[in-house]
């Protein structure tokens, strides 16, 4: 990982922590991590599942309907407490590219979801290594998506 640090965002949540982490990984219905993304890209998803140590897509398409995303490692996935992801690689159409400059500054960067629950709230604290050249973009839009999960779980 070349010129990367670490952000970190967090949302009070008025639901309980298993609530947020089911709508947050989509797990009763995939549906809802699909919401709380699009503020991404309008079509992200994942593919796989989010058992520890499984491999993870996370896939859209850009706005010529090509598939992009990126391939992760789901290093730890404790219900209501904690999820770790690995990053590895890029998606681009149909294949996924594990080295070379396209990866570089993403290849080894964590992205950790912390949930705390007090008296029925949870605040959720998401950690996420990222290259110098992104950070504008995320710091801008992972409020957004914070907002929309938020909405989604107190529903």
């Amino acid at each position: 990982m070349k010129n990367t640090k670490t952000h970190t965002w967090s949302i009070d949540i008025a639901a309980p922590a298993l609530r947020v982490h089911n709508v947050m990984l989509g797990l009763s219905d995939k549906a809802t991590y699909e919401q709380w993304v699009t503020v991404f890209s309008p079509s992200s998803s994942y593919e796989g599942t989010w058992d520890k140590g499984s491999k993870i897509r996370f896939v859209g398409k850009d706005e010529h309907g090509k598939v992009q995303g990126m391939v992760a490692e789901v290093v730890e996935n404790i219900p209501g407490k904690f999820v770790s992801l690995r990053h590895f690689g890029m998606i681009d159409g149909e294949k996924e590219i594990t080295e070379g400059p396209a990866v570089e500054t993403w290849a080894g960067g964590f992205e950790n979801y912390t949930l705390a629950e007090s008296d029925g709230r949870t605040t959720v604290t998401v950690d996420v290594d990222l290259p110098e050249s992104e950070a504008a973009f995320f710091n801008d839009i992972w409020p957004k998506a914070l907002q929309k999960l938020k909405e989604i779980a107190e529903q």
